[in-house]
């Protein structure tokens, strides 16, 4: 009993000292921008015509700011697939840094100038069923790379897609086929 008391107490004494992290006290890593800003779509849009700007919620109701994450969800009707697009395009080379959280059977996807890199509950819905590191109902963080029109990607630290291959120029997207799927700390850095 004085063990487990010790141990709650402790955590309980952490806690204290350490508050768990607010929405607004995450900032982009060193030399990175954000590409949501915490409080809604600003930046996002289906198409140049219909922007998100000062919008919590797309038309459609598939994409919802919720604080520090963008939320992807089913929708009962309209199309099945949708993409989310920044307004701005990336011609530049340039690392992203994007957290996810997937639903069980989540499938969803993340575009690095129109090609997409499938994002969804891996270990159930693959196609990356051999991820050790994937953490299931968890945030995980995938990193792109992408130098002279080739994208080097990973989650967690293991490898996606090594050489996958993009245009010129193009936005960074999402996608919303079925499932809920979270997106946060969305940030970009532009590479030399």
């Amino acid at each position: 009993m004085k063990i487990r008391h010790l141990h709650i107490t402790s955590l309980l004494a952490l806690l204290m000292v350490a508050p768990l992290t607010q929405a607004e006290d995450w900032k982009p890593d060193p030399g990175f921008i954000s590409l949501y800003n915490g409080k809604d779509l600003t930046g996002w849009g289906y198409t140049a015509e219909e922007k998100f700007d000062g919008k919590t919620e797309a038309s459609d109701g598939r994409y919802t700011a919720k604080g520090e994450s963008i939320v992807v969800s089913s929708q009962k009707a309209g199309p099945r697939f949708r993409q989310l697009w920044t307004t701005q395009l990336f011609p530049k080379n340039f690392t992203l840094k994007i957290e996810f959280r997937a639903e069980v059977n989540a499938d969803s996807g993340i575009y690095l100038r129109k090609p997409q890199l499938q994002c969804r509950d891996y270990l159930v819905a693959g196609p990356y069923k051999e991820l050790k590191q994937y953490k299931a109902q968890d945030w995980n963080l995938i990193e792109v790379t992408v130098k002279d029109g080739v994208a080097h990607a990973t989650c967690n630290g293991e490898v996606l897609e090594a050489a996958l291959k993009l245009p010129e120029t193009g936005p960074i997207g999402l996608e919303a086929d079925h499932g809920q799927m979270e997106y946060r700390h969305i940030q970009i850095k532009e590479l030399e």
